[in-house]
């Protein structure tokens, strides 16, 4: 019977391999869309569910809470992981879809803080949640279930279809949301047009199901189940033993980690960092990044076939290598050409706050409640953040009990110290210090918003389409390296956690950890060190531990 099956599998691969390429991709990338519309919406969503909390803090709130999705990721491999390997990957991933289409409809159902309070946010981070683990199981499957129908020598092809649909569903978000804002209008976009992309999933969730429900099982699983020769405990075999857990430690630190921070730096900071820190609104940012994405999205297929013909690992290292050299060069670029005004500020009229460092609170409450106005220093630095200000915190020169200062250029303002002013004159201090400073910011050059006028789109297509090349190199072949480095009776548990880990937990909480630790320091892109460390180490273990695999046989 094995020899039937053996001899069958690969005749029914040739003869499916555009079905199961397009059905195992077309229903990835409704999974991707669903999931990425929160955060191509993250400013509109903080609006809509944390407005009761400060701007800055609500902001890294609905950061949060995309971050949210990314945090169950690993569970849900765990939990479908197990599933796919014991019962199947077709069916396994039918229900994750499902499962994604329903929390994806609910958001676009669900009311605003203003309607039911503090409820609002607490049932959108649970359909996060919900989200997450859909995805966790989703990705695993369709990688898989692709490559075990993938012929010797063109798994990298064949899976960098799959790895195209993340960002053909970041595309396809992009394009709904810039459609649906083109006819809307921001106004009424922002007030409630904002849930139509996430109403109409409810269509892509019945097409995607009933395209997949035309495939067939993997011929590896069939084979194995034919043999008896399945996992009867995949979690045990796959993590409680050491020589399967170090591949997929390696498999994390020297691989997955680094494409992770390169894959949301490239495509999702990037837009953070254009909306939130540039003042580029939102509409432009979608559609710079959208040009960006239609013109990288075919080095997924590029890299992925490259990698069946030079290996995974040189293209995947070479890619954070790159990102870890030019992240800084590239992020200030992408500031002179998008905001030429606010480059030429910070170049002119540097913010240098001189305050004792005692003084200072770390800018992110997460209770929501904290203005930040108990002392000088809280109030210059969460007003040079809700401006987008760029500073520098001296404090070597700072007398104590001298009042915290900021200098903008030559103009110096002291700030009130709330404890020395009577208790009725404190909120009147304050917000005229306030005043003063984001005025004193204005005649300095720093604009309150990006002018249309003065981006230079080009180039900041052409910074943007760099960023998402280097996604591209990292993550073209990350499929193909997974799936060959682990056993096919424990290939879904042992790849999915490691994947998830790596791209829900180190890249999914990238935007939430970058702009925390802007916040923190005042430096528009001290949050770059993060994504930078990562690729570093990632480079390091990758060279010394990673092995090549794109000569392995899968079929054991």
């Amino acid at each position: 019977m094995s020899e039937q099956v053996e001899a069958a599998a690969p005749i029914v691969t040739r003869q499916s391999e555009r079905k199961v390429i397009l059905a195992s991709s077309l229903g990835t990338v409704f999974e991707w869309y669903d999931f990425y519309l929160y955060g191509l919406l993250a400013t509109v969503i903080s609006a809509q569910f944390f407005s009761g909390v400060n701007e800055t803090t609500g902001f890294i709130f609905a950061l949060g809470a995309f971050a949210a999705g990314f945090a169950v990721r690993p569970f849900g491999a765990l939990v479908f992981g197990r599933i796919g390997d014991l019962v199947g990957r077709k069916n396994t991933f039918l229900v994750t879809m499902g499962l994604m289409g329903a929390s994806t409809f609910l958001v676009g159902v669900l009311p605003s803080y203003a309607s039911i309070g503090v409820a609002a946010p607490i049932i959108l981070v649970l359909l996060r949640l919900v989200q997450g683990l859909a995805l966790g199981g989703e990705y695993g499957g369709a990688a898989t279930y692709v490559a075990e129908h993938a012929p010797e020598g063109k798994r990298g092809l064949f899976t960098s279809f799959i790895q195209t649909t993340a960002t053909l569903g970041l595309f396809a978000a992009l394009g709904v949301v810039i459609l649906i804002r083109s006819v809307l209008g921001e106004t009424a976009f922002t007030d409630w047009g904002w849930r139509i992309p996430f109403l109409i999933s409810i269509i892509l969730l019945g097409v995607s199901l009933w395209i997949r429900l035309q495939l067939e099982e993997s011929p590896v699983f069939k084979q194995m189940k034919e043999e008896g020769a399945t996992s009867k405990a995949p979690l045990t075999e796959a993590f409680g033993r050491w020589a399967n857990l170090k591949w997929v430690l390696i498999a994390l630190f020297g691989a997955v980690a680094g494409q992770a921070v390169v894959w949301y730096s490239g495509q999702f900071y990037a837009l953070f960092f254009l909306e939130k820190t540039l003042k580029v609104d939102g509409a432009t940012a979608n559609i710079l990044i959208a040009i960006a994405l239609a013109l990288g999205t075919p080095f997924f297929i590029f890299f992925g076939w490259l990698s069946d013909k030079v290996g995974r690992k040189p293209i995947i290292l070479a890619g954070c290598a790159l990102a870890a050299i030019s992240y800084f060069p590239a992020f200030q670029m992408l500031t002179a050409a998008a905001n030429p005004a606010m480059a030429k500020a910070q170049q002119n009229a540097a913010v240098i706050m001189a305050a004792d460092p005692g003084s200072c609170a770390f800018q992110f409450d997460p209770i929501g409640g904290n203005k930040f106005e108990s002392t000088g220093c809280d109030i210059i630095k969460s007003t040079l953040a809700k401006a987008g200000a760029s500073y520098t915190a001296f404090t070597r020169e700072r007398i104590t009990g001298d009042p915290a200062r900021v200098r903008i250029g030559s103009r110096v303002l002291a700030a009130p110290d709330p404890w020395r002013i009577a208790e009725d004159d404190r909120a009147d201090a304050i917000a005229g210090f306030r005043s003063d400073l984001e005025r004193a910011l204005a005649d300095a050059g720093y604009p309150a918003k990006a002018d249309p006028a003065e981006i230079n789109k080009p180039l900041v297509v052409a910074i943007l389409f760099y960023l998402v090349l280097l996604v591209t190199m990292v993550y073209g072949p990350i499929a193909a390296l997974l799936v060959e480095l682990f056993p096919s009776r424990i290939r879904y548990t042992a790849m999915s956690l490691p994947y998830h880990i790596g791209n829900g937990w180190f890249g999914g909480f990238l935007p939430t950890t970058a702009f925390a630790m802007v916040a923190a320091t005042g430096n528009i892109y001290y949050g770059l060190w993060y994504p930078v460390a990562v690729a570093v180490i990632t480079l390091i273990i990758g060279l010394l531990f990673l092995p090549e695999t794109f000569r392995r046989s899968i079929h054991h």
